[in-house]
């Protein structure tokens, strides 16, 4: 197929396009290939159905030149992250937002719509009560709201489905070491420590090539899949911060956590996530934390500096 993926020189995207090319697929990238991401996807030049784009998902003389190519549409282009969203509200709203918008505008029924959603989209949630796909969305950032909202028009568009995804790690071509597992994986390898604020909050982790499992079978099985929304986590890592730590701890003895008596998470999310619904489809997780965890110890034993962020 003829695959569409903006973004698609970001931590998800590095991941995604090498692996739809080494399945047959033809996979066009348009990114703007900014420093730091001008060298992601150098190994995909190798294929002669890969397409690399330099431009803007908002450029909309690009996008009416490109959405109709494809059979499928994947919008990874995005500012990710509250901290992100909240320096620049402006580009948050016309990146996450409008620029689905315009690609929904262009796309035709005939077409396979695949979006990224969060599930920080559930805010805070009950205490000890699981948040489905039925849960009501809750944002509490402008990253999730224009997510939420993003998610909503792809949905009502009748031709796409929406994966929502819970806190990713693991290894990428195009590394990000500020998101949560990875960030403290990397404390626990470089400072063997690390303070921790407001510790029993809880999230959910998916790992970043499961992610990809994810919308390749979504691919497979659009037609059974299609108008929905699915969470894509970890069904056994539904975990508070100190159990991250505890877990990490497992790997690198010498890790020292210690939560703080006084001070503030600026980010509130705390909820538990049920992946049952997408597991009921025949998919399942391949990497556990575990897993992850030594890959990242690996992984970091190569890099000499924590410049791996999206802020």
């Amino acid at each position: 197929m003829k695959v569409l993926i903006t973004g698609g020189a970001g931590y998800i995207g590095s991941v995604m396009a090498p692996t739809f090319l080494e399945q047959g697929h033809d996979v066009t990238i348009l990114d703007r290939f900014p420093a730091g991401l001008d060298n992601a996807l150098a190994a995909c030049c190798a294929y002669e159905g890969f397409n690399p784009i330099k431009g803007d998902c908002r450029d909309e003389r690009t996008l009416d030149e490109q959405v109709s190519k494809h059979d499928v549409v994947i919008p990874l282009a995005a500012l990710v992250g509250a901290p992100i969203c909240k320096q620049d509200p402006i580009g948050a709203v016309s990146t996450n937002l409008e620029s689905i918008q315009a690609i929904i505008k262009r796309a035709s029924k005939n077409q396979i719509l695949m979006y990224p959603t969060t599930n920080s989209g559930y805010g805070v949630g009950e205490k000890d009560v699981y948040c489905t796909e039925e849960t009501p969305l809750r944002p509490i950032s402008l990253y999730g709201t224009t997510k939420v909202d993003a998610e909503k028009a792809v949905l009502d568009s009748g031709i796409g489905l929406t994966f929502r995804l819970a806190t990713v790690f693991g290894m990428a071509p195009k590394m990000r070491i500020d998101l949560l597992v990875n960030d403290f994986t990397y404390r626990a390898f470089r400072d063997r420590a690390v303070l921790i604020f407001e510790g029993h909050f809880r999230r959910n982790y998916i790992h970043i090539r499961d992610v990809v499992g994810a919308f390749n079978h979504g691919l497979e099985n659009y037609d059974k899949m299609r108008g929905q929304a699915y969470n894509v986590g970890l069904s056994s890592a539904n975990l508070t911060k100190l159990q991250l730590c505890a877990k990490i701890q497992e790997h690198v003895p010498e890790f020292v956590f210690v939560e703080a008596p006084v001070g503030e998470d600026p980010d509130k999310r705390d909820y538990l996530v049920s992946n049952e619904k997408l597991e009921a489809t025949g998919w399942a997780p391949q990497w556990d934390l575990d897993r992850g965890i030594k890959e990242l110890l690996r992984g970091y034993r190569m890099l000499s500096t924590n410049k791996y962020g999206n802020v």
